[in-house]
């Protein structure tokens, strides 16, 4: 079955209300789409700049939606997110940690740069939870998942602010399971790999063609994902599918993990390619 095949499964969602936080562009956008075509009710979250172009395309889905434009590092922001969210719907189900700085420094971070990328990511992260878990035991219960990366497992060149930021989700993640199992709230995490989200293809200059079968050689099925494959993680977790599993992280990846450093190879035969 091809991407542009899947048939969601309608009304996996329904009567869910959920928080997608950085749902205006690439995995966030995606999940925030397959939420609402599986009957989800959806606040999404931006940067101002990036407007209200997402809340739209998602209307025309049928979805009923609130989108919040604002930083996640600012706390303020952060409670005004899930206080609409309530004073609009009355409950939160479902919350999608996505949005994060990609804000990648090594020897020339500073100490804010480092601050930032904390703040914006798995701070935000915590208090995102923290704030949503009165309103989900009131629910009896929910699920949360948080947005990890591959960085957050192994080392990358210049990348110690997003890197080190993306390993405090994954302890965040089990460490938070563990406190709130006893209110029915579930949380876990997916570790996409290379993804042709928004800062992908600026990495690439906007050449998919030239520079997927590139970045392919890093992940067994010699490819990078799309945003979709990584939401279907996400609504997996998120659903009663999932209802025995929290405090893990599922690698959406294409096998980078698992991979050695000889990569693909060059006389690596990759499936479905003559």
């Amino acid at each position: 079955m091809t991407l542009s095949q899947h048939v969601p499964i309608v009304g996996r969602f329904a009567g869910k209300i959920a928080i997608v936080t950085g749902g205006t562009a690439g995995i966030g956008h995606a999940t925030a789409a397959e939420l609402v075509k599986e009957g989800a009710t959806v606040t999404i979250t931006g940067l101002p700049k990036d407007g209200h172009a997402a809340e739209e395309e998602l209307r025309q889905l049928g979805g009923d939606i609130l989108c919040l434009l604002g930083d996640m590092a600012d706390d303020d922001f952060c409670r005004h997110v899930v206080d609409n969210t309530v004073a609009r719907w009355g409950r939160v189900d479902c919350l999608v940690n996505n949005a994060f700085s990609f804000l990648a420094k090594a020897l020339d971070a500073s100490r804010e740069d480092f601050a930032y990328s904390l703040a914006a990511g798995p701070v935000a992260f915590a208090r995102m939870t923290q704030l949503v878990s009165e309103p989900m035991q009131q629910a009896g219960g929910g699920a949360i998942v948080n947005v990890s990366s591959i960085s957050g497992f192994v080392a990358q060149k210049e990348r110690w602010t997003y890197n080190v930021a993306k390993g405090a989700v994954n302890q965040l993640t089990k460490c938070s399971a563990l406190d709130l199992a006893p209110f029915g709230i579930r949380v876990n995490s997916i570790s996409p790999g290379w993804i042709w989200t928004r800062e992908v293809l600026k990495a690439a200059d906007f050449d998919r063609a030239k520079f997927d079968p590139i970045w392919g050689e890093y992940h067994m099925l010699g490819r990078c994902g799309e945003p979709i494959e990584c939401a279907r993680a996400i609504l997996f977790l998120l659903s009663n599918d999932a209802s025995f599993i929290t405090g893990t992280d599922l690698a959406v990846d294409g096998g980078y993990q698992s991979m050695g450093p000889e990569g693909l190879g060059k006389t690596a035969k990759i499936a479905g390619t003559k």
